[in-house]
């Protein structure tokens, strides 16, 4: 997916959290947002996704040469961030057939997806006994193997050991599609994949 992002601005109250922000998302490009803690990382995802208005600006979406309507934007975009939650009173199962229910997998077998998660043998488990890790997993595992142009991770490697930062650079690598990724971090490491950074803080008021 491409998306032109034109003099894009938020504000909540009186405080600016950024301004006139232009960029260009290229499809089938790694792309990373960068900035401290607190600086509009998770606000421009979230606009991005469709879930929170911009003050001013716009962000126009095409595929394949089409723009993509607001009405059909959801379609086209999977997500993971530390804000959205599981159902917890799901199985793992259960939580894989239910997510598929809405978005298409990239692989025709969902059987498959427990061990690519790295969560085989917690099938019927569950998610409210997972940790925090395998938590974080499953949610990666749902965005990445959803087929959409666009996949939006904001802090993926959130709860993550060693291992599970291995896995999640793997399947970035092995699975990308061709799609356009924008991966929201102030953690190298998380973003190593991108060629290009937009850093939040060169649009900020400096007043």
């Amino acid at each position: 997916m491409d998306i032109q992002v034109n003099n894009l601005s938020k504000r909540f109250g009186f405080e600016w959290i950024f301004e006139d922000l232009s960029f260009h998302f290229e499809s089938g490009h790694y792309y990373a947002i960068t900035g401290s803690n607190g600086s509009g990382k998770s606000s421009l995802i979230k606009i991005l996704c469709g879930s929170l208005g911009q003050s001013k600006g716009s962000v126009v979406y095409s595929f394949n040469g089409e723009i993509v309507s607001q009405e059909k934007l959801y379609k086209n975009i999977s997500i993971c961030a530390p804000y959205l939650e599981l159902i917890e009173e799901f199985t793992l199962t259960e939580m894989i057939d239910y997510h598929f229910r809405f978005k298409s997998p990239i692989l025709p077998n969902l059987d498959e997806l427990p061990e690519l998660f790295q969560l085989k043998g917690s099938e019927k488990k569950a998610v409210k006994q997972f940790s925090s890790g395998m938590k974080q997993r499953l949610k990666l595992g749902l965005a990445v193997f959803s087929d959409n142009p666009l996949v939006l991770l904001d802090e993926p490697c959130s709860n993550l050991d060693q291992k599970g930062i291995d896995w999640y650079q793997t399947i970035i690598r092995e699975y990308q599609r061709q799609r356009t990724f924008i991966i929201a971090s102030n953690q190298a490491f998380e973003y190593e994949i991108c060629s290009a950074a937009l850093n939040i803080e060169n649009y900020k008021d400096q007043k």
